[in-house]
């Protein structure tokens, strides 16, 4: 059986880096990992291929080559995946679909072959015994969460790790939490499960021996959902790990009450971590408290995150606009507490309900959710009626966007980051894409951008007062360029 695994291609979105990403000769940001552990998952005997579109063209030979193509996706993907599954069925080509974007709305692909949906090590098994005996079923749906102690690692040996800015791995799913905009919960549960430290070094030891020393995600739905645990198994075990290695520094997400621990801020930081992407949402207590938001209330929500940044991790933050109880001020509100927060990559969106969540269901029953949930928070559009008006709530984003990622404000925000921020315990070794990136940086920011008088302030600052964080500079400097650019294409 000849398998072929087909990733669709994202749309250029803040998370996409596409702007960014020439400047280190990258095509992608992150590879497939949901794909590549299916592949894992798939008969040893089968012949596959994975095709990310992101990095490379799905060509008709691929698909004549296949005897059945697995698509996997996320909301955002929504299109590149209609045309990809166009394609196949113009070819006969046997269709399974799993992931998010086909387990929230499988009856928008009444085209697809087999749905494979929920988690692919409880219903992936199920559908290929099916297979095997010539009588598959169109659904297949998981009843509970699976043991991740089961999963396999996945199989980098299909794809070509240089293309991607930084490769992806994965400890657990779940979140103890239960904010009502979120759909993590709903396809992954509020228990955190988890995979043994063995398996994560075993994981890191494939990906350093394929050469890779950069940066490596961690896409925990929540790192720190079971903090016991990371303290007493996981982080020793990285920290261990790391002692003969060079190179490949850690980001993740986590919830606010990270400040909280310093024994786990010491740990993570040890463990070779250098940023965390943390949703903060709102500064006003009363829309926290409306989307169940609890672990961001009752606390000074900038002390928390001068706290994580001072302990070497720098904090990247989501935020949102658009609650029931968000007044006109939310907006300048918002503005005010990001340049005051030093968080540099500021993810502002506008409320949407994805399908299966609370707020999709409590809208629903209002009859205020009106287009279909595109993924992206962060493109100017929403699938809900906004209490405050769709036209009041559009203004006032847009008005957040042009004032954060102004050169002037960006750069600031920088500065007020690389003040607060303690130099990481490790660094990316510097090799020549790494290299040449300050050069390109230097020219089109420096010489042709816009920002030249603030990109230029921002290196001469930082070589006398942080000389140790100019990387960082750097890379933030180049990370302002590819918000701007999609501000501009979206928003102003």
């Amino acid at each position: 059986m000849n398998a072929l695994l087909i990733y669709p291609k994202f749309p250029d979105t803040f998370w996409s880096f596409t702007y960014a990403l020439s400047f280190i000769g990258k095509k992608s940001a992150f590879p497939p990992l949901g794909l590549l552990t299916v592949a894992s998952l798939l008969p040893e005997q089968w012949s596959k291929r994975l095709v990310d579109v992101n990095v490379e063209n799905l060509t008709d030979k691929d698909l004549l080559w296949a005897d059945v193509a697995f698509i996997g996706g996320m909301a955002v993907q929504r299109k590149s995946a209609r045309q990809i599954i166009n394609r196949c069925k113009a070819l006969n080509l046997r269709i399974v679909a799993g992931g998010p974007l086909f387990t929230s709305e499988p009856d928008e692909f009444a085209e697809v072959d087999h749905l494979v949906l929920d988690e692919a090590e409880l219903t992936l098994p199920a559908f290929l015994a099916d297979l095997k005996s010539g009588w598959p079923r169109k659904i297949y749906r998981a009843s509970g969460f699976p043991n991740l102690c089961d999963t396999p690692a996945p199989s980098w040996d299909l794809i070509k790790t240089k293309r991607y800015a930084s490769m992806s791995i994965q400890f657990s799913r779940g979140c103890p939490f239960n904010c009502e905009f979120c759909n993590v919960t709903t396809l992954f549960g509020h228990r955190p499960r988890m995979k043994t430290p063995a398996q994560i070094t075993n994981e890191l030891d494939r990906i350093y021996a394929s050469g890779w020393r950069s940066s490596i995600f961690f896409v925990d739905d929540n790192f720190i959902g079971n903090k016991a645990y990371l303290k007493t198994h996981l982080l020793p075990a990285l920290i261990e790990w790391r002692k003969d290695k060079k190179g490949c520094v850690f980001f993740t997400e986590a919830s606010i009450n990270l400040a909280d621990d310093p024994e786990l801020l010491d740990l993570m930081a040890k463990a070779g971590f250098d940023t965390v992407f943390i949703g903060i949402e709102s500064p006003d207590e009363v829309s926290l408290t409306e989307c169940h938001k609890t672990q961001n209330k009752n606390r000074n929500l900038l002390e928390s995150v001068a706290i994580i940044q001072r302990s070497g991790l720098q904090v990247m933050g989501g935020f949102i606009v658009g609650f029931d109880s968000d007044a006109p001020s939310i907006f300048q509100r918002q503005i005010d507490f990001i340049q005051k927060s030093g968080i540099v990559t500021a993810m502002v969106g506008l409320l949407q309900a994805p399908p299966g969540t609370r707020l999709f269901e409590r809208l629903s029953r209002e009859s205020r959710v009106v287009n279909t949930f595109s993924g992206d928070n962060v493109d100017g559009t929403t699938n809900i009626l906004p209490r405050m008006g769709i036209d009041s709530l559009l203004a006032g984003y847009q008005s957040i966007m042009k004032q954060i990622y102004s050169p002037k404000n960006y750069y600031r925000r920088v500065r007020t980051l690389l003040k607060e921020l303690k130099a990481p315990e490790f660094r990316q070794p510097i090799n020549l894409q790494r290299f040449l990136s300050f050069f390109r940086s230097a020219f089109r920011l420096g010489v042709l951008g816009k920002e030249r008088f603030q990109y230029w302030q921002l290196m001469l600052w930082t070589l006398i007062c942080k000389p140790r964080l100019m990387s960082v500079a750097i890379t933030l400097s180049i990370y302002g360029h590819h918000y701007r650019k999609i501000c501009e294409r979206y928003i102003y």
